[in-house]
């Protein structure tokens, strides 16, 4: 058909090879274009006296506008089905709704519309007009593709006066566009999971996967197949019920949604905000918001209808909800297990306890701000709260071995109270022995070792004992048998004074008399 409006893709090879040098007939040719409207493309060229260069800085959009107003019209029937593709649009990213379903639809209300295969055919050659470089079908609550922005917004430092540049980041839902951005100071893991959180919080549900770029935030090790997640964010997937799948490298194609979404925030957000300056993060948020709520309620050219109505009407409904809690930043760290049966946290200095089956395993500490779990493997194998005290023990007492969980259930008052039954001093010497500085399970056994002599030598051996081994300022197990075994218990204080101020024989020791 004469005068036939063509895509965006064949308007710009038109007119480079028109620039090029080629003839009308030439171009007709090779493109596959009636003669007419190439001639008609080209003199509209030359009404509007811009270069070829000078068209190729404009966006697609602005091109199309430059040229459509001038083209004629589609006929009826092809007007009919234009009309209609903005439907066909916002339907296919329903579950289970298919372009052959759709174009019974159109058939029943118009019988003598296009055959399915030309039903298709324009549908894509309209698809590309909203999108030139690629189209996809994106379902409803599928996925949400993430990125920073390559451009930075600034803050200044009311201190200085210093202009510092921060992160932008953007997200963007697949069926609906629905879009969030969000000014961080970095592109951090701790700036980059708040973000994704805040962003799931904006659109009050969770998409079945996220599409980030390869960032160090997200990614370990790039692969085309199997790429590395950081375990970060692996752990939020696991909170939020979603799955990651990051971008290939060296295919743009795959973030072309969000890439698209990046320009619009450009020329929406950033444009506006160039003049006006801003003290902090949080002024900085408030303007972007604004801006933000504004573009996601304007109409969208093609469709009609704003992004916020259709995320109300086709995507809101196919989010998952969001989980009770939100999200809180988790830090690893990898432990041998203990013969004691417990993990050390290097972070804390505090020791955790997990089932004994697992003495001199490798197994990874996840922590938060309230909690810790330990994991072997997949397997999650104990769970506590987190504790700050420095080389202390929190211990569960199903965790240790049957000949040790007898020790879990004692405790400083158990052994005070025994030492009383026997006497003052050794009272006086278990409460000694429990302030000395050391693992809370070796006090028990060294207390329960003197208590237990009790038995062999009787209360009052004992007490005595203890009250010789105060004097001493030796405290544990050992000195007490030593005393016991000696018989010092049963020596009175001045004979043991006596005894122990007595000279002992020697030939080199003159005595006494030798300075008389």
């Amino acid at each position: 058909m004469a005068n036939k409006k063509i895509d965006m893709l064949h308007l710009k090879q038109l007119l480079r090879l028109y620039t090029q040098g080629l003839s009308k007939v030439k171009i007709s040719k090779q493109l596959g274009l009636s003669r007419n409207t190439v001639k008609k493309y080209i003199s509209l060229f030359h009404e509007h006296r811009f270069t070829y260069e000078e068209l190729s800085e404009l966006s697609s959009e602005e091109i199309e506008d430059l040229f459509e107003t001038t083209i004629l019209e589609p006929d009826g029937k092809e007007k009919i089905l234009e009309n209609y593709f903005p439907y066909v649009t916002k339907e296919l990213k329903k579950t289970g709704v298919t372009r052959y379903i759709l174009w019974e639809e159109y058939q029943e209300k118009y019988p003598d519309g296009y055959c399915y295969s030309q039903f298709c055919h324009l549908y894509r050659q309209w698809s590309r007009k909203i999108s030139p470089s690629m189209h996809m079908d994106h379902k409803a609550g599928d996925k949400m593709f993430v990125d920073y922005t390559g451009k930075k917004l600034h803050i200044i430092d009311k201190e200085t006066g210093e202009e510092k540049e921060v992160e932008v980041f953007v997200s963007i839902l697949g069926a609906s566009r629905m879009t969030f951005v969000e000014a961080t100071r970095t592109q951090g893991k701790e700036d980059f999971l708040g973000s994704l959180t805040k962003s799931l919080n904006y659109y009050g549900g969770v998409p079945a996967a996220i599409v980030p770029d390869n960032l160090k935030s997200a990614v370990k090790k790039s692969d085309k197949y199997e790429p590395q997640i950081n375990d970060s964010l692996q752990d939020f997937a696991l909170h939020y019920s979603t799955t990651i799948l990051p971008t290939r490298t060296y295919h743009p194609k795959d973030k072309a949604l969000v890439e698209n979404a990046v320009r619009i925030v450009y020329t929406r957000i950033f444009a506006p905000l160039r003049k006006q300056q801003f003290f902090s993060l949080e002024e900085l948020n408030t303007s972007i918001r604004e801006l933000l709520e504004v573009h996601n309620d304007a109409p969208m050219k093609r469709e009609k209808c704003s992004r916020r109505a259709i995320f109300k009407e086709v995507e809101q409904p196919e989010l998952s909800s969001l989980p009770a809690m939100e999200y809180q930043l988790k830090s690893f760290s990898k432990a041998t297990v203990h013969k004691t049966s417990h993990v050390y946290l290097s972070k804390d200095k505090h020791y955790y306890s997990v089932p004994f089956a697992y003495i001199g395993k490798k197994v990874l500490l996840i922590y938060s701000k309230t909690a810790i779990e330990v994991y072997y493997g997949q397997r999650r194998i104990a769970f506590h709260e987190r504790i700050y005290s420095k080389y202390g023990y929190t211990t569960l007492k199903e965790h240790m071995p049957s000949s040790y969980q007898y020790m879990t259930e004692w405790n400083p008052d158990r052994f005070i109270s025994w030492a009383q039954g026997i006497g003052e001093n050794t009272e006086e010497y278990i409460i000694k022995v429990l302030e000395k500085k050391q693992h809370p399970e070796q006090s028990y056994k060294s207390c329960a070792g003197i208590l237990h002599l009790a038995k062999k030598v009787g209360h009052q051996r004992l007490d005595n004992a203890c009250k010789r081994a105060l004097g001493y300022e030796r405290y544990g197990l050992m000195p007490i048998k030593s005393i016991l075994d000696k018989g010092l218990d049963n020596l009175q204080d001045d004979e043991h004074f006596f005894e122990e101020l007595k000279l002992p024989k020697h030939k080199n020791i003159r005595g006494g008399k030798y300075y008389q």
